[in-house]
């Protein structure tokens, strides 16, 4: 076993965990789930089967990653943030094959207990705020907050508020690592130092 897992934690036969990924206590990982390296699922995570949860991801304490729900490389899921993967649930009404996808790409950060309602996407390095309620598709780089969830700005990949408005033709520098980002229209761009 390449990774760590504590002596409380299951995983099922046929889950995937990479090399170096912490599996803490009371963690329940299916056998379906793919999970990568240096992955972090902290105490009380659940991992379902149909998820993939790609390198360097770090799942806070009491998430539980349902069916259907993907994260690409380095997400981070603050505690008790939830997602979703029914629409309309009830108890008395079999839905399982109502599934919706639940995409959030690289870098993307999820505040503690937000809640992403099930079949969007959150762009790249966008940011979630605390407590919000995202129930449609995130911008790259976009900062959300509230219930439900609006956009108030742009964040760098560093994780910092950018000095940009939200719509328009805008540039800002960030100061920690002195990348450019482009906003142009309603899409923010990254320009890294060394390109």
């Amino acid at each position: 076993m390449s990774y760590y897992k504590h002596e409380s934690a299951i995983v099922d036969e046929g889950a995937q965990i990479g090399d170096g990924s912490r599996v803490w206590h009371f963690v329940h990982v299916c056998g379906g789930a793919q999970i990568g390296k240096g992955v972090s699922l902290g105490q009380n995570v659940f991992v379902g089967n149909k998820v993939k949860i790609g390198d360097d991801c770090k799942i806070q304490n009491n998430v539980s990653v349902y069916d259907n729900v993907y994260l690409e490389h380095g997400v981070f899921c603050g505690p008790s943030m939830v997602f979703t993967n029914v629409y309309n649930p009830r108890s008395l009404i079999e839905r399982k094959d109502e599934y919706r996808d639940t995409y959030v790409k690289q870098g993307a950060s999820l505040g503690a207990n937000c809640t992403i309602v099930c079949g969007i996407t959150i762009g790249a390095y966008a940011f979630v705020g605390a407590g919000a309620v995202v129930n449609k598709d995130v911008p790259a780089f976009a900062l959300m907050v509230g219930v439900p969830a609006k956009q108030i700005g742009w964040m760098s990949k560093y994780g910092e508020q950018l000095d940009l408005p939200l719509t328009g033709e805008a540039e800002a520098l960030c100061s920690h690592t002195g990348s450019r980002y482009v906003l142009k229209g309603d899409v923010v761009q990254c320009i890294e130092v060394n390109s």
